[in-house]
């Protein structure tokens, strides 16, 4: 019983730990200091930032299988290295090497904040930019610099982030 009422008041005071926890260390890292001024504003931004923008988050993430996040992270930074190489080479090689187009890509993922992850890490990675949900949120609308098969395009999303994505989200 009171370990229960303990956690119910941790969450009055930390509504989202793993959010707090992000911001406390992501403020350290754009400050790159840990002076007893950033500490303390470290602080203030992961108690304040989650327990002002709680009512706005209707519904939380049940997140499972925590070795896909593992795993799936590690290939989002792999992707992003390779990519951020890619990249250079065709921007700063022939403008022929670059083929950009927009491509549709259907969504099997029904949870949100599954398609917001979904979003973010196609943004993330250089090449690529997610630019528009359909209203059904069936599709989601990719930007490619360079795209020589669509289909080969949304097969590599499916596989690589959107599988992994359903697993841990749904």
């Amino acid at each position: 019983m009171t370990a229960r009422l303990l956690r119910t008041a941790l969450r009055a005071v930390v509504p989202a730990p793993l959010i707090s926890a992000l911001l406390f260390v992501g403020w350290l890292m754009l400050a790159q200091s840990a002076s007893p001024g950033n500490l303390l504003l470290a602080g203030l931004f992961a108690l304040s930032i989650p327990w002002v923008s709680e009512r706005f988050r209707p519904e939380r993430p049940r997140l499972k299988a925590w070795g896909t996040i593992v795993r799936l992270g590690l290939v989002v930074l792999r992707d992003i290295l390779v990519s951020n190489v890619d990249v250079a080479r065709r921007v700063l090689g022939p403008e022929r090497a670059i083929r950009s187009r927009f491509v549709w890509v259907p969504l099997a993922i029904r949870d949100p904040h599954g398609i917001v992850a979904l979003a973010g890490i196609i943004t993330m990675t250089p090449g690529t930019l997610s630019s528009e949900l359909s209203e059904d949120r069936r599709f989601l609308l990719v930007h490619a610099l360079h795209c020589d098969d669509e289909a080969a395009l949304v097969a590599d999303i499916k596989a690589r982030y959107e599988a992994p994505l359903v697993e841990i989200f749904e």
